[in-house]
């Protein structure tokens, strides 16, 4: 997508639900990566981890991450073992959840190559970590959290601002709203049911002039179905034949 002001290209999160980024680049010259997410689930897919981005790391002035998990914020560590060292903007419960989740992925890394290294089934000898523990906990240096509904600035001569909304999903999801000249773009990350048992739902007062729109699902509805009857149902069934569950959550 091109404006007159604004240059936007999409780093990850197409033909594939994960590795989420999005690159801003403005009329000024300041770039901001929207989400910077490790690609995961097949081979392919996760070797694009391994390949340098295609825009310069140095034109990254700035990162706006929209929540904390990993396909949309697990490759900050690898961009900042690289040399990044710009401000990551986000809320507060976004940066406390990954205080989490970085450090967990980096664990992760280290136990894939120490396994193909005691396995010996990689070709690269030794193998190596994508990042490290210590790289996750350079990365959460350069968290800048902010509230919601606040307007900041994230360029020295004030021409560009964000403001968070809710985007539901998970605690600290939010939309994004970046400000230039006359100009607003809403992001949303990954979008929540407007009518979640916990969560704000998703704000719908939102304007802007473009629309990045979060679609994974885009093509299906949500059940009508009583969540929490189908869930008892559930429950009581297995309970009644003495069985195990197993509830997922991230």
């Amino acid at each position: 997508m091109s404006h007159s002001s604004i240059i936007f290209k999409s780093l990850g999160g197409s033909e594939t639900v994960t590795g989420s980024k999005h690159l801003l680049k403005f009329q000024s010259g300041f770039t901001l990566l929207l989400d910077c997410g490790l690609f995961q689930g097949p081979k392919k897919w996760r070797q694009k981890n391994w390949e340098a981005l295609p825009s310069p790391l140095n034109d990254i002035s700035c990162i706006i991450l929209s929540h904390a998990h990993i396909d949309h914020s697990g490759y900050i560590p690898k961009l900042v073992k690289d040399g990044f060292r710009g401000n990551i903007y986000c809320t507060q419960a976004t940066y406390e959840l990954a205080q989490i989740l970085l450090p967990d992925s980096a664990h992760l890394q280290e136990e894939d190559a120490f396994l193909a290294n005691k396995k010996q089934f990689s070709k690269h000898h030794p193998a190596l970590p994508l990042y490290t523990a210590e790289d996750a906990e350079e990365a959460l240096k350069l968290f800048v959290p902010m509230p919601f509904d606040h307007n900041f600035f994230i360029d020295k001569e004030k021409k560009i601002s964000v403001s968070f909304k809710y985007a539901g999903h998970i605690l600290g999801a939010a939309i994004s709203l970046i400000s230039y000249q006359d100009k607003t773009l809403a992001f949303t990350g990954d979008l929540g049911r407007p009518n979640d048992f916990i969560m704000n739902p998703p704000s719908t007062d939102i304007k802007a002039n473009f629309l990045l729109l979060e679609s994974t699902y885009g093509d299906r509805l949500h059940s009508e179905q009583d969540a929490k009857k189908k869930l008892e149902e559930i429950l009581l069934k297995v309970i009644s034949r003495g069985g195990t569950i197993l509830i997922p959550s991230f």
